[in-house]
This record gives C-alpha cells, sequence and structure tokens, in this order.
C-alpha cells in the first residue's frame, strides 16, 4: 500500500512586460512508500555499498578521463537508456547542465542547431534541438514567457563561441504590444536567465553581433509605429545603452553583420509600390549610412554570411541561392540546384563554417555546401569568386508536422 503525497515548490515564471520575476506555485505528485517491516541487517552493509558503487570505473578496461571522453560524445537521443547503466553513469546523463559543463571543460566545440518554432494552429511556442553532429533532435527548457506571443516578433540573437542565445523584445499577439523582455539561455547550464530590459519595447527589429557586442535596432512600437531608435548590450556590464538613430523609421525584414558592419534592410513588400530601404551601422563610428541601391534591390530574402561573403536564398527566384558581389554591386546567381522541394516557407537560415542550414515547415532541414570555384586573375593575387552549393535534407519528426519554424540559431558546445 502506497501513500500519495503533494508537495508543492517555488519556481520563476517571468511573465511578459513584468520588470522583475514572480514566483508562481508548481504542485507534483510524489509516491512515498509506506513504512516496511524491519529487518536487522549488518551495521555496515549499506554504508558499504555507496563507496564500492562509486569505485567501480565508468567503463571496465578504461581509465576514467578516457571513459569521460567518450560518455561525452554520447548523442542526447541515447541518454535515457544510457542512465540505466549504473549509478554513475545516471549520475552524467540525467543531468544536462552536469553534462554539458563537463563538455566545456574537456573543450567540446560541436555545433547544435536551435529552432524556435511555433504551432500552426494553438500558437505555441517551442525550442527544438538538432544535434547536427548525429543528427537527433531533443529540447531545452520552455522559455518563462506566456504562450500568446507572435513567435516572429522576437529578435533571436546567438553568441556561437559562447554557447549563449539571447531572446530579446517580442509583441504580446492579442494586444500588438511590444516588449522589453530580454532572456538568455546558456547551453553549458541548460536554463533560461532574465537579463536587463532594452531601453525601448520592440518587435520585428533587426539584431546582430559585432566584436561580442549585441547590437539591435528599428522595429515596431506600441501601436504599430516604426522605430529609428537602437541600442547596443554592454557585455561587461550587462546593460544596454544608446547608440545613433538609424536616421529614419523602419522595421527590419532581414539583418546581416558583414565586413564587420550591421545591415539591416525592410525588404521588397508586394506590390513594390516603393523601392526597399535600407540601412548600414558602422560601431567604429557610430553612424548610420544608406545601404547601396545595388544590395538592397536585390536583397530578396533571408541572408547568411559565409567565408566574409554575403548570400540570399531569393524567395522570389524559386528560392535559389545567390551572392553579393561588392566590385559590381550586384547578386550573382550560385551554381547547383535549388533548395529541395520538401523544403516550404516560411525559412529559417543560419550558418555554419561553409554551410548553409535552411529549416521549413514540419522542421525539415536542408544543408547546402558552399564550394568556391573561382580562379586567380592574371596577377596571381586577386580571385575572381564563382560559388556551387550541394544540398542534402535531415528529415523531420512525424510529431513536428504542424510546426513552423521562426528563428533557427547555432550554438557550438
Amino acid at each position: 500500500m502506497r501513500r500519495v503525497r503533494v508537495s508543492s515548490h517555488l519556481s520563476p515564471v517571468h511573465k511578459l512586460g513584468d520588470s522583475q520575476m514572480k514566483l508562481t506555485p508548481k504542485f507534483r505528485l510524489a509516491m512515498t512508500p509506506s513504512p516496511l517491516p524491519y529487518f536487522p541487517a549488518p551495521a555496515m552493509s549499506k554504508v558499504s555499498e555507496e563507496p564500492a558503487a562509486e569505485s567501480l570505473p565508468l567503463i571496465p578496461g578504461l581509465p576514467d578521463d578516457v571513459a569521460l571522453n567518450c560518455l561525452l560524445r554520447l548523442p542526447v537521443a541515447t541518454h535515457v537508456s544510457c542512465r540505466l547503466v549504473c549509478r554513475r553513469w545516471h549520475r552524467l546523463l540525467a543531468n544536462k547542465e552536469c553534462f554539458f559543463s563537463q563538455r566545456k571543460a574537456l573543450g567540446f566545440s560541436d555545433p547544435w542547431l536551435f529552432t524556435l518554432a511555433f504551432h500552426r494552429c494553438t500558437g505555441k511556442i517551442q525550442w527544438q534541438v538538432l544535434d547536427l553532429t548525429h543528427l537527433s533532435w531533443h529540447t531545452i527548457p520552455a522559455m518563462p514567457c506566456r504562450d500568446r506571443v507572435c513567435p516572429r516578433g522576437f529578435g533571436c540573437i546567438a553568441i556561437p563561441p559562447d554557447g549563449t542565445l539571447l531572446v530579446c523584445g517580442g509583441l504580446v499577439s492579442d494586444m500588438d504590444c511590444p516588449l522589453h523582455l530580454v532572456l538568455k539561455y546558456e547551453i553549458h547550464r541548460n536554463r533560461w536567465t532574465v537579463m536587463s530590459r532594452m531601453l525601448t519595447a520592440r518587435s520585428f527589429f533587426a539584431g546582430g553581433v559585432i566584436d561580442g557586442r549585441v547590437y539591435v535596432a528599428g522595429g515596431y512600437s506600441t501601436d504599430q509605429f516604426e522605430l529609428d531608435s537602437a541600442e547596443a548590450l554592454d557585455p561587461i556590464s550587462g546593460n544596454w545603452c544608446p547608440i545613433a538613430s538609424m536616421g529614419m523609421n523602419m522595421a527590419s525584414y532581414d539583418s546581416a553583420v558583414f565586413d564587420g558592419r550591421l545591415y539591416v534592410t525592410e525588404g521588397c513588400v508586394w506590390p513594390f509600390v516603393s523601392f526597399p530601404r535600407g540601412q548600414v551601422y558602422d560601431p567604429k563610428s557610430n553612424i548610420w549610412e544608406t545601404m547601396s541601391v545595388g544590395m538592397r534591390e536585390g536583397w530578396t530574402g533571408s541572408s547568411v554570411v559565409i567565408s566574409g561573403h554575403l548570400f540570399v536564398i531569393s524567395e522570389l527566384e524559386r528560392m535559389r541561392l545567390k551572392v553579393y558581389d561588392p566590385e559590381s554591386n550586384s547578386w550573382d546567381a550560385v551554381d547547383g540546384a535549388s533548395m529541395p522541394e520538401r523544403i516550404h516557407k516560411p525559412l529559417s537560415v543560419t550558418a555554419i563554417g561553409s554551410k548553409i542550414v535552411v529549416v521549413g515547415r514540419g522542421l525539415h532541414v536542408a544543408i547546402g555546401q558552399v564550394d568556391d570555384e573561382g580562379f586567380y586573375r592574371a596577377d596571381g593575387r586577386t580571385k575572381k569568386h564563382k560559388f556551387a552549393v550541394r544540398w542534402r535534407e535531415v528529415d523531420g519528426l512525424p510529431e513536428f508536422s504542424d510546426l513552423t519554424p521562426s528563428s533557427a540559431q547555432v550554438l557550438y558546445a
């Protein structure tokens, strides 16, 4: 016979728009076994079990440091079953914070694809993570926010070497109310924390990281008015400070950090009643400049930067890949096939090394290997770039069929 004990504990739950964390009671059911009859046993039997279990090697025949190096390479999808091997394996693999902190200590640096997705019917948001080494999916703790937010209103900014992801701003979907919210996820701790709020509440804005400093600009304010303000996050103090105004009010369709500057475009809007606008911010001079005509008119999709070159997956040209040529101030088509047919819009795009990673509806993933097949000119010093791409697909899980991606970022751990 067992008794059921109801226990209560407090956990921080942040409500969007609040300046501080609030405590909300959460309840869980814990099974408490009934007292068993007492049978005398040798005094040292239980005490001796613990040291005996801890003295066993992680993997018989291997030193513990070598065994740990092996276990830290296990795919996350196998952790549930591997925890059953022994107590020491359970202690290492049952806690993701312990697992990833050990990986950090040993210098592991494998890529993980973090995708912010939402359910097409309910609008509920969730993060799904793809291990790009073993191509297996897993989840992370939910963001401490309400479900009635517009997923695309967030600004998601990754700091890959630190294993840190920032989710800034956002929009309360049923109120058109922008937010000051700033949440930070650390992969080595596997948890979310609330950071200092932005100076201005904003949604649908541009963002990027330059020399370890996070920049955000433009977007929508209350009542969907466009903003011209911009600000930066000081990585030392953790506080936001204003930077030069953009010089025009605009929301961001896409943005990229390229050649040490932040490029922001509002994109082409059907039926093309006006030319797209674009601004470029130089953090060294703290000055915004107007984007060149050739760049902003050809920027017709989602961008990534690979080896110092700006690429765009065009939404108007059968999702073909093209690259910006600064010399001619124009866009050149990239050789190779177009996007795989199963990758449907809306898309979220990011890059890892020389690869473009595209997440489509249902969280189907296409990974494009970009190669430079160019040649050196007659002087032997300058190169004429000519790029080509080869695609391969990674299927989303069946339970992802109703999910739509909103943002994709790569972190290393």
